[in-house]
């Protein structure tokens, strides 16, 4: 791929993800993507053969650039691992563009949306959610090493925080208000404990 058609594609992803992770994937329309990112319809069908494909793309895309700006996170040198860990939940409470940042999570925006809609899009988001869990899986590990969190089944607890999170992060969105993230936090620091 050359770079001014890696640019194109990319470009339409980033509109996209602007869109829907603000309205929604059904309510994003293929000519409102295409009048926002001004590109026209055949260059669209160019990289993705369907509005499914491209959703599936921006997942997969998400998902990659995701796990890019945790992995430092949560494996910051200078921290040991229960630090990396809460460093990376505090970050869900954060409003504007943290890492995680449960307002512009897609994860948490599109599950419910998709899951019954495309198949493809649904197992593109549960690999996501795989790849997550892992990357927390391994950074409850390093604090098992280093001794600041107890002895624990770390796949198993990175599974249950993120599934605690991603509920949170749902009552957010509709409450309106931050309280299950702070309720989370709270409980996510005291079963992190050594």
């Amino acid at each position: 791929m050359n770079a001014k058609t890696h640019d194109t594609r990319q470009h339409i992803l980033d509109v996209g993800y602007q869109l829907i992770v603000n309205k929604g994937f059904t309510a994003v329309g293929l000519s409102e993507l295409l009048k926002t990112a001004e590109v026209p319809k055949g260059s669209f069908y160019h990289y993705f053969k369907s509005k499914e494909q491209f959703g599936e793309a921006l997942i997969e895309e998400y998902i990659r650039t995701y796990v890019a700006r945790i992995q430092p996170v949560l494996t910051q040198p200078d921290l040991n691992g229960r630090d990396c860990l809460l460093d990376y939940f505090s970050r869900w409470l954060e409003i504007d563009n943290g890492v995680c940042n449960a307002n512009k999570c897609l994860i948490v925006k599109l599950s419910a949306e998709v899951s019954d809609l495309s198949d493809k899009m649904r197992l593109s988001l549960a690999k996501g959610a795989d790849l997550i869990i892992e990357q927390l899986a391994k950074a409850i590990h390093r604090g098992i090493s280093d001794g600041s969190i107890a002895e624990m089944n770390s796949q198993e607890v990175a599974a249950q925080l993120y599934q605690q999170w991603l509920g949170a992060s749902l009552l957010n969105k509709l409450m309106q208000d931050q309280s299950h993230l702070q309720l989370c936090f709270s409980t996510t620091k005291k079963q992190l404990q050594a």
